[in-house]
């Protein structure tokens, strides 16, 4: 039976889509390498050579340059990963209890709070309603409360997950409320550990937004341990180019060597290292939970 198998892989129709999927595969991973090695590439190696996966000079110029400072690139991880950790945790449990309730058939006002969840998807107030209540009303400017509170609970998860507890086997929540369960129990012990799939997939998206966050940072933080990641790198290469370019003027002294095209590789590289490393744990759940999820969305 083995060799069957893998006498029919062997057949040449079959070496068509594999070459097509291995195509892909690396139109993905080579603009990743790229990336890496432009980042430990030497400036003159740039200049001469351009681009290239083989550079023929190797330096650790950017690096250095972004570690200038290392303190303040370690409060930055600090903040962030404070802020994803519970950011994530706290927006997946709430995402997940108003989905469960909206699915519940015997929850009288899951038509008129859905309508609710889906209108916010289509309409929203806007940036400077929403800075005059963060600020004004609830005084979160420059706290980390800011930088977690509007990001907890979003329409799209909710109608995502509220849909995959639609497909659950509805027979077993029943079973398990005539054995006297209550809501909350069943919601525990019964359907959060049949949602794995979905929970993985919300909480994947949820990790993505609140890692790649930058803007809350930039309208609502004014203190600079406070700064997310990506806000202080791109804060860092904003001012390390307008230093140059004094300089370049006589206007100051200093950053003329300054590897702009490393140094821009490396923040990439130094924002989504993490989360490259992450993915590869939740994708096994990742297309299994957005798949079920959606197909009924």
């Amino acid at each position: 039976m083995i060799s069957a198998v893998k006498k029919r892989g062997l057949r040449p129709n079959n070496w068509i889509p594999h070459s097509v999927f291995t195509l892909l595969a690396l139109s993905c991973v080579i603009p990743m390498l790229l990336v890496v090695m432009i980042s430990v590439s030497d400036s003159k190696s740039i200049v001469e050579r351009g681009y290239s996966l083989f550079p023929s000079l190797w330096s650790s110029a950017a690096y250095q340059f972004i570690f200038h400072s290392p303190k303040l690139i370690l409060n930055s991880y600090g903040t962030t990963l404070f802020v994803t950790v519970v950011g994530t945790v706290v927006g997946l449990l709430l995402t997940a209890m108003i989905a469960y309730s909206l699915s519940r058939k015997e929850y009288k006002l899951a038509g008129a709070i859905g309508f609710l969840v889906f209108f916010s998807l289509l309409f929203n107030a806007g940036l400077i309603p929403s800075y005059i209540v963060f600020t004004k009303y609830y005084s979160l400017k420059d706290t980390y409360w800011i930088l977690i509170l509007p990001g907890l609970i979003s329409a799209w998860n909710v109608i995502l997950l509220r849909t995959f507890f639609f497909d659950l086997p509805q027979e077993v929540l029943e079973s398990a409320s005539m054995d006297g369960c209550s809501e909350m129990r069943i919601f525990w012990q019964i359907v959060l550990p049949m949602s794995k799939p979905a929970l993985a997939t919300i909480g994947l998206i949820l990790m993505l937004n609140y890692w790649n966050e930058w803007f809350r940072s930039l309208i609502y933080i004014d203190t600079e341990s406070k700064f997310m990641l990506q806000f202080l790198l791109y804060k860092i290469l904003l001012n390390a180019e307008l230093m140059m370019k004094d300089s370049q003027m006589g206007l100051s002294i200093g950053t003329t060597e300054f590897p702009s095209d490393s140094a821009r590789m490396a923040i990439a590289v130094i924002a989504a290292g993490p989360m490259m490393f992450v993915f590869p744990f939740f994708q096994k759940y990742f297309v299994r939970g957005i798949t079920s999820g959606a197909v009924k969305g």
